[in-house]
């Protein structure tokens, strides 16, 4: 039984990859637009904004027409979407008589594909049948992690061998992966998360638990706690190192994201043993002196390995506020997943973004916009503690 689900578990896998192929290409070529099209980094941290906004809205309004729709077809339709972002991406900023107008429209597109895939992909894992469901989500958000090292490594490569002029060859290849993972998804067999004549709890009863808002907060923090180092570290490392761009992604968002999936794959393979909330409060204490030491180190190189550091602390982050959202409140549903998910784009969208509007009023200090960040991992720590008590009086 389990074994027909373990090519479910591997498409899900690849859809994580999608998912950060979407998340973290673009970004590699922020300051190349910025010089290109004469674009300022104001409008390019809207971007940023603009990607996990529409994302967000995408996961409010996914709860009204997942379930109608069916699992596989949602699915389908969100690594056709985000196929389709990055194929347009390499076209409309050429066509249009406004290049950040194309740029716009095919982030936006693909968005739209991602916030799919984050709402479908972590339920659709949980209905699959295994041993130690924790351990599976945490492998399965690892994915994103390895995704995330992949872009950043071959997009490296190519970019310092074929030249950062021919990024949309580069663009086309990536769309390759959503679309054949597509394929993937009309023929894997695909679990209820429901038991049959079960129903899912409703908004309106979600909205009531106390414990549900102090998960909600928590994927906001944990988007936040991510991205917004995540999102600019390619950025720091080029401006505040004065490296060039080969060296500067490498060791600012491909370290990042390597320290981030080994801790989720050492959760992954040891969750068994480990006791979840402690896992977060360390994970937490240590962003916070992460983001500590990228924003006060006088040592730009320190500086920089804070940021990879901060990638190790925030791997538990998000998968283990799924994994204990799904264990509270096991009849959440696809409505609870698709809050969850929307919670974490609020924190996604949320920290880059904060970042960029303290960086630009403080003459593009981006120690200074990290410092303000801070805020994400101080409230992910008190919620993990809170809900620890939320749990023990219910």
């Amino acid at each position: 039984m389990k074994n027909q689900y373990n090519k479910t578990i591997t498409a899900c896998f690849l859809g994580y990859i999608s998912q950060a192929i979407i998340v973290n290409f673009t970004p590699l070529l922020f300051l190349f637009f910025q010089r290109s099209y004469q674009i300022p980094l104001s409008r390019i941290t809207l971007l940023v904004t603009l990607n996990f906004g529409v994302q967000l809205l995408t996961d409010l309004c996914s709860v009204g027409f997942i379930d109608k729709i069916g699992y596989r077809a949602s699915l389908i339709i969100a690594h056709l979407l985000s196929a389709l972002g990055l194929i347009l991406l390499t076209v409309l900023p050429e066509v249009l008589p406004s290049p950040f107008a194309g740029i716009l429209i095919s982030v936006m597109i693909y968005a739209v594909g991602g916030g799919l895939l984050e709402v479908l992909v972590s339920p659709v894992v949980e209905a699959c049948p295994s041993d130690n469901k924790e351990k599976t989500m945490s492998m399965l958000h690892s994915f994103y992690c390895w995704g995330h090292a992949g872009v950043v490594l071959v997009s490296t490569l190519f970019f310092h061998v074929a030249g950062i002029e021919n990024w949309k060859i580069l663009a086309v290849v990536w769309a390759l992966i959503p679309i054949g993972n597509a394929i993937a998804f009309a023929r894997v067999p695909i679990a209820s998360l429901m038991e049959e004549g079960e129903k899912g709890l409703s908004l309106k009863e979600l909205f009531r638990m106390k414990l549900f808002w102090i998960l909600m907060i928590m994927m906001i923090c944990a988007g936040a706690s991510e991205q917004a180092v995540s999102q600019w570290a390619s950025t720091f490392a080029e401006k505040g190192l004065g490296i060039s761009k080969t060296a500067g992604d490498l060791a600012g968002p491909m370290a990042f994201a390597i320290l981030m999936g080994t801790s989720r794959m050492f959760y992954g393979k040891y969750g068994d043993k480990i006791d979840l909330d402690r896992f977060m409060i360390y994970s937490s204490c240590l962003c916070i002196l992460a983001y500590l030491g990228i924003a006060l180190f006088p040592i730009p190189q320190l500086s920089l390995a804070a940021c990879a550091l901060c990638g190790l602390s925030v791997g538990i982050m998000w998968p283990g506020t799924f994994s204990k959202a799904a264990a509270a409140l096991p009849k959440g549903g696809t409505a609870m997943f698709a809050l969850l998910a929307l919670g974490g784009d609020v924190g996604c969208s949320s920290g880059p973004t904060l970042v960029g509007m303290v960086s630009g009023a403080l003459d593009d200090n981006l120690k200074m916009g990290v410092l303000t960040g801070i805020i994400f991992p101080v409230l992910l720590l008190s919620g993990v503690i809170l809900c620890g008590k939320t749990k023990r009086e219910r």
